[in-house]
């Protein structure tokens, strides 16, 4: 067997680039579904169905909702999100990445049909936690998907794919609610639920012509099957030497971790040396937590109701422009992960957003109410958008797709996941009593807390985040064996699994 480094993944052809590129459309319904309620909750339509009658000094319509159901109306897909994800480790372990996918958008729809037909709070909100166990076991099982199809050149573009989808998405939601949101009708909310049921047909559908991942089926000991769908991605035939040059890496590579742990979900909690399963499931969780304190999702939650209470005139408008800030700026991470790589994005996305955060706090605690407070507020939220576009917001859904040996990677995926919803969920829970004028009322002064919480981003990127740009989903493995996470972007590949085991057999 060849030690060839360079001849443990097969060239690719635009076809296969194109496969693997779909399954990123997942992240439309993730960004949508998480986007279209930031403007439903700011309708004066909406407000009158779900809400209450009050003065007009505390809403010009003339309605509102409590801030428990704001808050738990937000919140409750992450929850639904967080059970999706944890199951989707078992669900892709069973049945496959692909089939688990469809079956998730099956079971959305379900969830966006509840919303439609909701006239009520209590029919709402079951609707949005079905709903939401639907996205989760998509967020979790398209980006380990995708990272097992991807050729390693590219696969951090691909799976930033993801992420733009989901900027996407919430771009779409904005455009939705800004064309319904003075609509005096059932339609002005419903309209934008109902579209949701469109994403979930296109993924499904596309789904069903896409190839199985090859390294699930060399897991279920399937290795022709396996050969025909890595010949499919690759856009070569099933003979071709780097075929099975590459398949026989990946097969080497999941023997050998087989040999020193099992499958389980207690070995995602044993070993805490430098590639021990424990400390990858630690760092994949605690880098999707930071990845939501950053406090984006403040801005894309509950922006249009926060820009309203700030005196600024067209929420709806501004909100769809820092969405706009979002989708056009996230590209960037298409090159910027490939050439600069994961661990530096995270280092200076954390710097560009603690500082535009600490800015508009600063400014908007000194200057409450003013035109410079409002001019502030907007201007660097959109550069702090572009902070987190660019940097944090593909990365961290890059490196948990890389991060894990084949053994325990849905469930490894599936924690670091779970860990996002569930911060999602904490995070969209607490926020309206951290600003609405009749509780916290901090107004500016929230984005002190999130500066704060960027430092901590850093500190964490810094010290625990290896680099993984460049090597093959196997050569991680062996890189995290053999380096630090700050000397990791300096280690270079030097022998295949193939040729170890070789070796070992000869030996033997």
């Amino acid at each position: 067997m060849s030690n060839d480094v360079s001849r443990i993944e097969s060239p690719i052809t635009m076809r296969g680039y194109l496969l693997c590129g779909f399954a990123a459309f997942g992240g439309i319904l993730f960004g949508y579904d998480s986007g279209y309620i930031n403007g439903v909750l700011g309708m004066d339509f909406f407000k009158k169905e779900f809400g209450r009658a009050v003065d007009i000094s505390v809403d010009p319509s003339g309605y509102n909702i409590h801030v428990w159901e704001k808050s738990l109306i937000t919140s409750i897909l992450s929850a639904g999100t967080f059970f999706g994800a944890l199951f989707g480790g078992n669900l892709a372990d069973w049945i496959g990445r692909r089939l688990s996918i469809i079956i998730a958008c099956f079971i959305f729809s379900i969830g966006v049909a509840l919303q439609v037909a909701s006239t009520a709070v209590g029919l709402l909100v079951g609707g949005r936690i079905i709903a939401g166990f639907g996205v989760g076991l998509v967020s979790a099982i398209v980006i380990m998907y995708m990272s097992e199809i991807a050729p390693k050149a590219v696969r951090g573009a691909i799976v930033a794919g993801y992420q733009w989808a989901i900027t996407l998405g919430l771009l779409l939601a904005a455009c939705v609610n800004q064309a319904t949101h003075n609509w005096d009708t059932h339609a002005s909310y419903r309209v934008p639920i109902a579209i949701q049921f469109v994403w979930a047909f296109i993924l499904a559908t596309g789904l069903f012509f896409l190839p199985e991942s090859p390294r699930w089926y060399v897991k279920q000991g399937r290795h022709e099957e396996a050969a025909t769908a890595l010949a499919r991605l690759r856009g070569q035939p099933a003979s071709s030497d780097y075929i099975k040059d590459e398949l026989a890496e990946i097969q080497a590579n999941f023997e050998y971790e087989m040999s020193i742990s099992q499958a389980g979900w207690a070995d995602c909690f044993k070993g805490l040396g430098p590639s021990g399963n424990f400390r990858r499931v630690l760092i994949g969780v605690f880098l999707q937590m930071f990845q939501q304190l950053t406090g984006v999702n403040f801005i894309f939650y509950y922006g249009t109701t926060f820009f309203q209470t700030s005196g600024i005139k067209n929420a709806f408008l501004i909100s769809l422009i820092t969405n706009l800030v979002n989708v056009i700026t996230t590209p960037i991470a298409f090159w910027g992960v490939e050439k600069m790589g994961r661990r530096k994005l995270l280092l200076i996305g954390a710097i560009v957003m603690l500082v535009c955060e600490f800015i508009v706090g600063a400014v908007g605690t000194a200057l409450p109410g003013s035109q410079a407070a409002s001019t502030c507020l907007v201007v660097f939220v959109c550069f702090y958008i572009f902070g987190f576009a660019t940097t944090w917001g593909p990365s961290a859904w890059i490196i948990i797709g890389e991060l894990y040996p084949l053994p325990i990677r849905a469930k490894g995926v599936a924690l670091a996941t779970a860990s996002n919803w569930l911060w999602n969920f904490v995070l969209g829970y607490v926020t309206p009593y951290m600003v609405d004028p009749t509780e916290g009322n901090l107004g500016a002064k929230v984005f002190f807390v999130w500066g704060t919480t960027c430092v901590g981003c850093f500190l964490f990127a810094y010290f625990f985040v290896p680099e993984t740009k460049g090597l093959s989903l196997e050569q991680v493995d062996r890189m995290l064996e053999e380096t630090t996470p700050r000397t990791s972007s300096k280690w270079v590949p030097h022998e295949t699994y193939a040729h170890r085991a070789e070796k070992k057999q000869m030996e033997a």
